[in-house]
């Protein structure tokens, strides 16, 4: 059987990492792929970007199922374009993307179908944007509304930091398109968590729970980023406040979806804030895995993945039972030097540890030219241990991570000291 896998990132090749250990695999493609999916003799790099094109290649080579992993695929619309030319895929249309693709809809939404989530207002004229800043006052936070690799959200712990995103985003057009209108809406304190299922259009799978680092540097400083490591699972979602998700905010927009005419099928990502008194509120929402968090998922995943897709294409996914690993996996991404505002490329990248049961190395900014492995973007490598706790988990990934070399090479040394704190 073959598979496509649509991205370059961790996420995809955690994916596609997970889909060849499937028996009944032929062959999985990844297009384009990255340094680390091009070294792994099951996976083939597939030099094909444009949608159309890659709805031809999966006819031509009778792929069995396809993949989406990025956002930017989803909000073009390659789900729509695959459905039509009667194409197993799994991802959700571009009506539901835009539940990503356009933050002024997700608040939106979440307003019409009473999903928790923090009082906003959305602006395209800089000046109106200002005076809302001068009446609310600090924190509070500013979001491009389109799509900015993780990277159009402002935390303004100051009116200055506040009115220096908004000048950003709409005077100097540092976003494009994608900040042409900024959603401002109100800070929330508390414990991020993730929030991950599958959705067939009706039936809802979720994922094991996961958390992430936003922040470039330890303790929780420096700029957002896309994401400097997770892991899986998060102790803070209990088996209590995992029932109240699924009812506040999961059920309600998988529903609201199809109330609106859209049915929704694909990986529905979460991003949640969790108070001291246990009040969920909605951050934002993905219409795809998230990354880093897919990485430490896929890693203790022990069911077979490419089954599991199946069912979800064939809209059965209540007929399955996921089984995890039960220990802890934690995954260090390791970025480039700039990362996040001017990322270098080109350094050489040597010491990547062999694959073990304790731990696995995943690509994201890799590319693989003459049998030498350089750096490509922003987020290079993120390096997964297991561990039967969190702080074992850890000490498997910082030790691979440490036998690691390139130039400028940038990371976190607290990956998981939230979860330490609960459950060490």
């Amino acid at each position: 059987m073959k598979i496509l896998v649509i991205g370059s990132g961790g996420r995809e090749h955690a994916l596609a990492w997970k889909i060849a250990q499937s028996p009944r695999i032929q062959t999985v493609y990844v297009a384009p792929g990255n340094g680390g999916t091009a070294l792994d003799v099951r996976l083939q790099n597939l030099n094909i970007t444009d949608p159309l094109a890659l709805a031809e290649f999966a006819k031509a080579e009778h792929i069995a199922l396809t993949v989406v992993g990025p956002e930017q695929p989803l909000a073009a619309g390659i789900v729509n374009i695959f459905r039509d030319q009667g194409l197993k895929i799994f991802g959700p249309s571009k009506e539901c993307a835009r539940l990503e693709s356009s933050k002024d809809f997700a608040k939106s939404f979440m307003q019409r179908h009473a999903v928790p989530t923090a009082a906003y207002q959305t602006f395209s004229d800089a000046a109106a944007a200002h005076r809302y800043i001068d009446e609310r006052g600090a924190p509070i936070v500013i979001k491009a509304d389109g799509l900015a690799a993780g990277k159009g959200v402002v935390v303004a712990m100051s009116l200055a930091e506040a009115h220096d995103a908004v000048d950003m985003m709409l005077s100097d057009n540092r976003f494009g398109d994608a900040g042409a209108r900024v959603v401002i809406e109100e800070f929330l304190a508390g414990e991020e968590a993730s929030f991950i299922v599958m959705v067939d259009g009706k039936n809802i799978l979720p994922l094991a729970t996961s958390q992430d680092h936003k922040r470039l540097q330890d303790n929780d400083a420096g700029p957002n980023t896309g994401g400097m490591g997770a892991y899986s699972p998060a102790p803070i979602v209990t088996p209590a406040l995992h029932a109240r998700i699924m009812r506040e905010v999961i059920v309600p927009t998988v529903q609201g979806m199809a109330k609106e005419g859209h049915a929704y099928t694909g990986f529905l990502y979460a991003g949640l804030m969790i108070d001291e008194q246990n009040h969920i509120k909605t951050l934002e929402f993905n219409c795809r895995m998230g990354d880093p968090e897919t990485q430490p998922i896929m890693a203790r995943l022990k069911t077979d993945l490419l089954t599991v897709l199946e069912h979800a294409v064939n809209g059965t996914l209540d007929s399955i039972e996921l089984e995890w690993d039960r220990r802890t996996a934690l995954g260090v991404v390791m970025a480039a030097g700039g990362y996040p505002d001017a990322p270098r490329k080109g350094d050489h990248i040597t010491g990547i540890p062999a694959e073990t049961a304790d731990c696995v190395t995943f690509h994201a900014g890799t590319s693989l030219e003459q049998d030498r492995l350089s750096t490509s973007g922003g987020r290079v490598l993120c390096v997964v241990g297991l561990g039967d706790s969190v702080k074992m988990a850890q000490n498997n990934a910082y030790h691979a991570v440490d036998q690691i070399q390139f130039e400028g090479m940038q990371y976190r040394r607290d990956i998981g000291w939230r979860a330490i704190k609960r459950r060490p």
